[in-house]
């Protein structure tokens, strides 16, 4: 159920309806980018939680607080990839693969038990490098472009009947309550002083 049809349950009587949605100004970069914010936040927090799980299923017995470190990098680059500055928060994501990936080539080694589960983990580890170079790309380029770009807003119609004729509309039509209106001078509204 999309979140607009959820939203009416909240809806009073004389709201209007939302009958549909107009286009995603994002991009697709902007979208991965997205995905990739929230899958940080998701991984951040089982990092978080249970690092000791994590360390056990990679062989990596011992590294619990690196876990948990990485967690905490995970959520830290989950907020700017979410907001406007989303190539910094992918730059971010990248150098993190780096160090998950180093980390887990310590658990590739022969004598480890869980070796295989290491491989799994680095091969999902390369993809979402591959996943974040790509958005990270995306993101600089469309970013880039719309730094450089005057807008146009002449198309706008903030005051269609131009200016000169707005002026002092508001004092035309503005009636002042009684109660707002000021009797006497300034002085007389001041405390008397006493002597």
């Amino acid at each position: 159920m999309p979140l607009t049809n959820i939203t009416h349950i909240a809806r009073s009587h004389g709201d209007p309806w939302v009958l549909r949605k107009g286009p995603s100004s994002l991009t697709s970069a902007d979208q991965l980018a997205r995905a990739l914010g929230w899958f940080s936040i998701g991984l951040g927090v089982v990092e978080l939680i249970a690092p000791g799980r994590i360390a056990r299923t990679l062989g990596l017995e011992g590294k619990e607080g690196t876990i948990r470190a990485y967690g905490l990098r995970e959520l830290a680059s989950a907020v700017p990839t979410l907001s406007i500055d989303k190539p910094v928060g992918l730059a971010a994501r990248i150098a993190g693969d780096a160090l998950d990936l180093g980390t887990l080539s310590t658990a590739l080694r022969p004598d480890n038990p869980k070796r295989n589960n290491a491989a799994v983990a680095t091969a999902l580890v390369l993809g979402i490098t591959l996943l974040d170079i790509v958005a990270y790309a995306g993101a600089k380029a469309v970013h880039s472009r719309e730094r450089g770009k005057k807008r146009d807003y002449s198309d706008r119609a903030g005051l269609p009947k131009g200016l000169q004729s707005s002026r002092g509309l508001a004092r035309k039509d503005f009636k002042t309550p009684p109660d707002y209106r000021a009797e006497g001078t300034v002085a007389d509204a001041l405390p008397a002083k006493a002597s």
